[in-house]
């Protein structure tokens, strides 16, 4: 990984590219974000950066955390990701990374955590088929089933699909281009739909296509 930032999705709309063709692409408030913690080889096994997003009020932190930010003197921030970069030389505690660290034409990962949908049944949650409504079929017509296990082995198999929460999951959506990048709002149009809601937090990264 050469390059990473925390973002905000703001939402869809849609570009026209030289050619006239629409284009339709993701906004995100990429940062900035500020490098709260530099983790080295020597020190830590690894290179990394831990990047803070979003400001925060003082009484919405545990002590931890905010001893943490004051430490470093760094003011309270609201998102904390760590993203292991091949060289970290350029970035101390306190620098800014902003939208410009990406360029238009960028092959990019985004991750995500998709809409929660609460307490969902198989039908919804894993696509099941359901039941005719007729001819004695009574109100099971959205039940999940037989289980199909009986005295042995008397239990549910590992992994089967049954009612349960929907969503509110990490989702990584791969190779996505930026199409455009408004250095001085800290704005990214990415093509494309990426995971979760309106205002969600989202973490974006370069991707290299393998050959």
């Amino acid at each position: 990984m050469q390059k990473g930032i925390i973002g905000k999705k703001i939402g869809m709309t849609q570009i026209f590219d030289e050619t006239g063709k629409v284009i339709p692409v993701t906004v995100v408030e990429a940062g900035p974000c500020v490098v709260v913690q530099k983790k080295t080889v020597e020190n830590d096994g690894y290179d990394a950066v831990q990047l803070g997003f979003g400001d925060i009020r003082a009484k919405r932190l545990n002590k931890p955390l905010k001893g943490k930010f004051e430490k470093v003197g760094v003011a309270f921030k609201r998102t904390l990701k760590e993203f292991r970069l091949d060289d970290t030389s350029a970035l101390n505690v306190g620098d800014l990374v902003k939208a410009d660290t990406f360029a238009e034409g960028d092959i990019v990962d985004v991750s995500g955590t998709s809409k929660g949908k609460g307490y969902a049944g198989t039908i919804k949650r894993h696509n099941n088929a359901r039941l005719k409504e007729t001819h004695g079929t009574g109100p099971v017509h959205r039940h999940a089933g037989s289980m199909g296990a009986c005295s042995s082995p008397s239990r549910i198999y590992k992994g089967k699909g049954m009612p349960g929460h929907l969503g509110a999951e990490k989702v990584t959506v791969q190779n996505l281009k930026i199409v455009k990048i408004d250095a001085e709002n800290n704005l990214i149009a990415i093509k494309g739909a990426i995971p979760g809601p309106k205002n969600g937090t989202v973490t974006i990264v370069d991707c290299v296509k393998k050959a």
